[in-house]
């Protein structure tokens, strides 16, 4: 089977799987059921997620990731300010995640179980990352790690925010969403600022303590 069929097929059975979720959990059950829906044995489906449920749950962030690209690459993110690039790459994800949602509230389940917490963040962190690269950023310093690491406790609070919300097309959510952006471009600026007065400081601090440092 060549990549592309590969990817296909795993999309396929990922998506057959979802709505056997609400009722079966993020388990092999739903998998298989998955499976049984598309015409395919249950073997192939656990050869095909060969790492288990960890892998499906892997793949569904790749799956949304892959979806979330396609329609940020038609907006004109770069005629946007960066706040609004940011914004506009999580309220994409949002749209594509609703039709999923409880499903991922099964998804939240399996992965605070013993074990999977380490799938949940390399999920995350793929997520923001990609949302960022969409946005047109290109560090490569600490700041790269910064601005995925912020952003992805905005993501991370919002979809939670999302889970319980039942205002009319979310719109609640949208506002937690831009108070926490908001919220969160405020932080570098403050570092900024502090790195700045430090700096001041530190030349008069030198002369002051270089007799004791003799």
């Amino acid at each position: 089977m060549t990549a592309s069929k590969d990817m296909k097929y795993r999309d396929q059975l990922l998506l057959a799987m979802l709505p056997h979720v609400l009722f079966d959990g993020w388990s092999k059950r739903a998998l298989a059921a998955g499976a049984e829906d598309i015409g395919k044995e249950i073997a192939d489906s656990q050869l095909v997620f060969s790492g288990g449920l960890k892998e499906v749950a892997v793949h569904f962030g790749d799956h949304m990731d892959r979806q979330m690209i396609a329609k940020l690459t038609k907006l004109n993110l770069e005629k946007m300010p960066v706040r609004d690039r940011i914004t506009t790459g999580v309220r994409v994800r949002l749209e594509l995640l609703a039709p999923h949602r409880e499903a991922i509230r099964r998804l939240l389940t399996f992965m605070t179980l013993p074990g999977n917490h380490l799938v949940g963040a390399k999920i995350t962190m793929k997520t923001v990352d990609a949302i960022w690269h969409a946005a047109g950023d290109t560090a490569t310093d600490f700041n790269y790690y910064t601005k995925r690491g912020l952003l992805a406790g905005v993501y991370g609070s919002t979809i939670l925010y999302w889970l319980s919300d039942h205002s009319e097309d979310f719109s609640d959510t949208y506002a937690f969403l831009d108070r926490r952006i908001g919220e969160v471009l405020k932080i570098p600026k403050i570092q900024s600022k502090i790195k700045k007065r430090l700096s001041r400081l530190a030349g008069p601090l030198r002369r002051f303590y270089r007799p004791a440092f003799r």
